[in-house]
C-alpha cells in the first residue's frame, strides 16, 4: 500500500491556501487561487501532483457534493420558487444560444461529414458547472440575493436541459437511452425530491421536538447521510447529476429547525478539507495534447464563443424577466463556468463517436479558461459595490418579496369581504 496520498493531500491544502491568499490580495476570490494551485502543481506545469489519482478524484467529487449541499441549506425554498420562472427562461436561452453558437463555429472551422458532430460541440457548450460560481458568490456575500437564487434555479434547469440535449445527440448517434425514458426519469426524480422535502422536514422537526438534548452531533450526521443518499439516488437511478441531488437535500435540511447548527458543523469539513481538494483537482486534470496552428485558432474562438454565448444568452433571459442591466450582466457571467460538467459531456460523446479526437484539446482549454475567468468576471461585475450596498441589495430583494405578499394578502381580504357581502 502506498502512502503518497498523505503528502499529496497536504500539498494540496497548503498550496490552495497560499494561492488563495495571493489572489485575495489582488481583490480576487480565493477560489481562483485554488484553481491555479492545482494547475501549477499538476501535470500541465510542475507535475508534482498526478492527474489520475482515483482517491483524489473521489474526494473531489465528495467536495463538490458538500459544496452544493451547503448551497442548498443557505437557499430559502421560497426564494427559489420565486426565481423559478426567471431561472427557466435564463436556462433555456443559456442552452439554445451556446448550442447553435458552438455548432456554427464547428461547421465553419472544423467541418465534418457528420453534422451531429458539429452540433455535439454546441452540446458541450450548453453545460454549466455552478459550484465555482456558488463559492465565488458566497465569498462576496451575494449567494442569497435575487441574482444568486436565479443562477441556482437556472443551473438546476440547465442541468436537466443539458441531459436532454446529450440524450438526443447520443440517441441520434446510434447509442444511449430514448428521450422519452430520460424525461420520465427526470419527472420521477422531481417527484422524489418533493416527497423527500415534505416528509423529511416533518420527520426531522418531529424528532428534534422530541429530543430533550440540544446541539447533538446526530443531527449533522443524519443530514450528511441524507445528502449522500440523495446524490447517489440522483446519479444511479435517475441519471441526474449527483450535485443536483445534494442541492435538493440541502434545501430540505435548510428548512428544519436545526439548519443553523448543522451548517456550522458542516462548514469546517467543507473549507478545511473537501472544497480545496475539489478546486485543486480541476487544475490537476489539465493535460494538454499536441496543438497545431488550426487547433489553436479554433481553441481561441471556442473560448470566445463559450463565454459570449452563455453571457449573452443567460443575460438576455434575465433582461426579458425584468432584471436591471447590471444584474443581467452578473447572471450571464455567473453561468459561464463549464468545469468538469463539459468534460463529462465530451467523454460521453467520444464513446459514441460524436467527439472528434482532434477537438478534445480545444474543449479542455475552453474548460480551463471558463473555469478560471468566471469568478474573476463576477468580481469585476460587483466592483464598486461596498458590503453595505450588497446588503442593501439583498434587503431590497426581501422588501420586494414582502410587497408582493402584501398585494396577495390585500387581494385575499378583498375577496373575503366580497364573499361575506354576497352571503348577507
Amino acid at each position: 500500500m502506498s502512502y503518497d496520498f498523505l503528502w499529496q493531500i497536504a500539498l494540496i491544502l497548503i498550496s490552495t491556501k497560499v494561492f488563495g491568499l495571493i489572489t485575495r490580495r489582488f481583490q480576487m476570490p480565493q477560489v481562483v487561487g485554488a484553481l491555479l494551485a492545482g494547475l501549477v502543481l499538476g501535470p500541465a506545469v510542475l507535475g508534482l501532483l498526478p492527474s489520475d489519482s482515483e482517491m483524489i478524484k473521489q474526494l473531489a467529487e465528495l467536495g463538490v457534493i458538500v459544496i452544493m449541499f451547503s448551497a442548498g441549506m443557505e437557499t430559502d425554498i421560497r426564494d427559489l420558487k420565486n426565481a423559478g420562472k426567471s431561472g427557466f427562461l435564463v436556462a433555456v436561452l443559456g442552452v439554445l444560444v451556446p448550442l447553435f453558437g458552438g455548432a456554427g463555429l464547428a461547421a465553419w472551422l472544423a467541418p465534418t461529414e457528420n453534422m451531429l458532430q458539429n452540433f455535439f460541440i454546441g452540446t458541450v457548450l450548453t453545460a454549466t458547472s455552478v459550484s465555482i460560481t456558488v463559492e465565488a458568490l458566497r465569498e462576496m456575500g451575494c449567494l442569497q440575493s435575487r441574482v444568486g437564487n436565479t443562477i441556482l434555479a437556472a443551473a438546476i434547469i440547465d442541468d436537466i436541459l443539458g441531459i436532454i440535449a446529450l440524450t438526443i445527440m447520443t440517441s441520434m448517434g446510434g447509442s444511449g437511452e430514448s428521450v422519452v425514458v430520460v424525461l420520465l426519469k427526470i419527472a420521477a426524480f422531481l417527484v422524489v425530491c418533493c416527497l423527500v422535502y415534505v416528509v423529511g422536514v416533518k420527520v426531522m422537526d418531529w424528532y428534534i421536538g422530541r429530543a430533550k438534548e440540544k446541539n447533538l452531533r446526530r443531527y449533522p450526521i443524519a443530514a450528511f447521510v441524507v445528502c449522500l443518499l440523495m446524490a447517489w439516488v440522483a446519479e444511479e437511478f435517475f441519471g441526474v447529476a449527483d450535485i443536483t441531488g445534494a442541492f435538493a437535500a440541502g434545501l430540505m435540511i435548510g428548512a428544519t429547525k436545526k439548519a443553523g447548527y448543522i451548517a456550522s458543523k458542516m462548514e469546517p469539513v467543507q473549507y478545511l478539507f473537501l472544497a480545496p481538494v475539489f478546486f485543486a483537482s480541476i487544475g490537476m486534470t489539465v493535460v494538454l495534447p499536441p496543438m497545431t496552428t488550426d487547433i489553436i485558432v479554433f481553441s481561441v474562438l471556442l473560448v470566445v464563443v463559450a463565454v459570449l454565448s452563455k453571457w449573452i444568452g443567460c443575460g438576455l433571459g434575465a433582461k426579458i424577466c425584468g432584471f436591471s442591466t447590471k444584474d443581467c450582466n452578473r447572471i450571464g457571467l455567473g453561468m459561464v463556468c463549464r468545469g468538469e460538467v463539459a468534460l463529462i459531456v465530451a467523454n460521453k460523446g467520444a464513446e459514441v463517436g460524436l467527439m472528434p479526437d482532434a477537438l478534445f484539446g480545444p474543449v479542455i482549454i475552453m474548460v480551463i479558461i471558463s473555469t478560471i475567468v468566471t469568478p474573476i468576471l463576477l468580481k469585476l461585475a460587483y466592483k464598486g459595490e461596498s458590503e453595505m450596498q450588497l446588503e442593501e441589495s439583498v434587503l431590497d430583494d426581501r422588501m420586494e418579496e414582502l410587497e408582493q405578499l402584501d398585494i396577495v394578502t390585500d387581494q385575499l381580504l378583498t375577496r373575503e369581504q366580497e364573499i361575506r357581502g354576497k352571503n348577507r
